[in-house]
């Protein structure tokens, strides 16, 4: 064995070709590199982008990878081992315009855990130890999903007195209706097709109330009227000031820019369908502002915080925690939504044991 590895590791790997195609081998682990620290991944979080390069072997990737360091390199200070961190899943190249100007998570040459974004791909965290930047962050579970939408939410500039409605009751989802009512919002409206998912974001607080919405294919004046029935359930006649669209379905896009008020928002987070028919002439007339959002930069900070203020009631999306061996049985029973005994599935946690992190 070459001096410069360290051990083996046992790693999930995903191998393109037949979807589904995940195998838990052995990997080298090489010793960190002068400006790297290693890390002992605790666990990391499973999303909709994860199951999506599962299922489909194709899709952006967040994910929420905490653990405790055991090697610094030479370079590294401020570091040390057996220090409990959290890592920024992207590694730029902090020289490029967009660099320089802070708006890392546009960098060109952006390498991030486990995205097929670049080539060759970047090794994701679902292994026992890996070596990374030594840009860490105190650890904290859920703050890498958080920042997704602390980063949204700025540039959506959501307001203290907003009405928000929210498409998609997943994490991102009810990550978003947190924060919008950490952020003061006067009203936090959640919009899912699973009535159960409705349920928990009402007995657990994230919105101040839901509506049970069916898709299917059919005509953009379809979604229009659609629209117009959510708005006129909630009495909300002139729209809603921001509206979150976190599941990427054509439909829900449609539906997001007819909910939106007069010179509201709509922030695209959801990561889907590719090429999507928009209601442009409705967003024109209306001053409807259509953002969208990639990852986050600067965002750690204030998710740490607000974690620690006790101001969001998150701990409960975790559901389900399993084993590094277990990484297949985690996908599946993401993909299917419920657990062996029938439980909702939300947030799905994956690390070498079932450390809480």
């Amino acid at each position: 064995m070459s001096p410069f590895v360290n051990n083996s590791v046992q790693a999930a790997v995903l191998y393109p070709g037949t979807n589904r195609d995940l195998r838990v081998e052995d990997r080298d682990l090489w010793q960190p590199a002068p400006d790297q620290v290693q890390i002992a991944i605790a666990v990391t979080g499973l999303c909709g982008s994860d199951l999506h390069y599962y299922t489909h072997g194709r899709n952006g990737d967040f994910a929420v990878p905490a653990g405790v360091i055991t090697a610094v390199g030479r370079n590294v200070g401020g570091l040390k081992v057996g220090q409990r961190v959290a890592i920024e899943a992207g590694i730029f190249c902090r020289q490029c315009s967009f660099c320089v100007k802070g708006r890392y998570n546009l960098c060109k040459t952006m390498k991030f855990c486990s995205s097929a974004s670049v080539f060759p791909h970047f090794d994701g965290t679902l292994r026992e130890r890996m070596n990374h930047p030594a840009y860490v962050v105190p650890s904290a579970s859920l703050a890498e999903p958080l920042s997704v939408l602390i980063h949204a939410s700025r540039r959506a500039n959501l307001q203290e007195g907003h009405s928000v409605l929210v498409f998609g009751a997943g994490t991102i989802g009810l990550l978003a209706c947190a924060l919008a009512r950490a952020r003061g919002a006067s009203r936090i409206v959640a919009v899912d097709l699973n009535p159960a998912r409705l349920e928990f974001a009402k007995r657990n607080g994230f919105a101040t109330e839901t509506y049970t919405q069916y898709l299917s294919e059919q005509h953009i004046q379809t979604m229009k009227a659609r629209a117009t029935g959510i708005l006129h359930h909630f009495n909300q006649r002139d729209g809603f000031d921001l509206v979150y669209e976190c599941t990427g379905a054509e439909q829900c896009i449609q539906m997001s820019v007819f909910a939106a008020s007069t010179g509201g928002k709509v922030m695209l987070i959801g990561m889907g369908s590719r090429n999507v028919l928009l209601p442009l002439s409705s967003a024109a007339c209306r001053e409807v502002d259509i953002l969208g959002s990639f990852r986050y930069c600067d965002t750690y900070p204030d998710a740490l915080e607000l974690l620690g203020s006790g101001k969001l009631n998150v701990d409960c999306l975790v559901t389900h925690r399993f084993a590094l061996k277990d990484t297949k049985k985690a996908f599946e029973t993401m993909a299917r939504g419920t657990d062996d005994q029938g439980n909702m599935v939300m947030k799905v946690m994956v690390g070498p044991g079932s450390v809480k992190v």
